[in-house]
């Protein structure tokens, strides 16, 4: 997998599309795509459970320069990073029953704020995400293997 092929793609079509074969892959895509955002932009992740939303959650940690633990904040909703280039805000929602919720949060300032943000589940907070977001959806495949991962990227809101 040609990381720069995938970001080059994403920058001219605005959507990329990377097939992955183990997690150290994953992980290396986010770490890739981690390394190359700026503050302020929205990355959403979709997929199933276990298909590897929080191992590119790490990699894009690590890509911002980030060395503490990163796990799913699944209980808290929101973790905050700051040890690394830019802060990252790292929200799971899987547990939001009401996108109203996200304003108890006060999810305005992370969204809209300086650091990056990365909404796993964001399909449940549709009403509240913004429109200018890189969405990032992955897939597996068992049929092509147990690690094969299909990760889609694109910008804007859902089709």
């Amino acid at each position: 997998m040609e990381m720069e092929a995938i970001l080059s793609q994403l920058k001219k079509n605005g959507t990329a599309e990377a097939e992955v074969f183990s997690p150290e892959d994953t992980f290396a895509l986010g770490k890739k795509l981690g390394a190359e955002s700026m503050g302020g932009q929205v990355y959403t992740l979709t997929g199933d459970l276990g298909a590897g939303k929080t191992v590119f959650a790490q990699g894009f940690a690590a890509g911002l320069g980030i060395r503490e633990p990163v796990n799913s904040p699944t209980f808290t909703i929101l973790q905050i990073y700051e040890g690394g280039r830019l802060p990252l805000y790292h929200f799971d929602v899987y547990r939001i029953a009401d996108p109203e919720e996200m304003d108890e949060i006060g999810y305005e300032d992370y969204f809209y704020g300086e650091g990056v943000c990365l909404v796993e589940w964001a399909e449940l907070v549709q009403e509240v995400l913004p429109e200018n977001r890189i969405r990032i959806c992955i897939t597996k495949a068992p049929d092509r293997g147990f690690d094969y991962r299909r990760i889609v990227i694109s910008e804007g809101r859902e089709p």
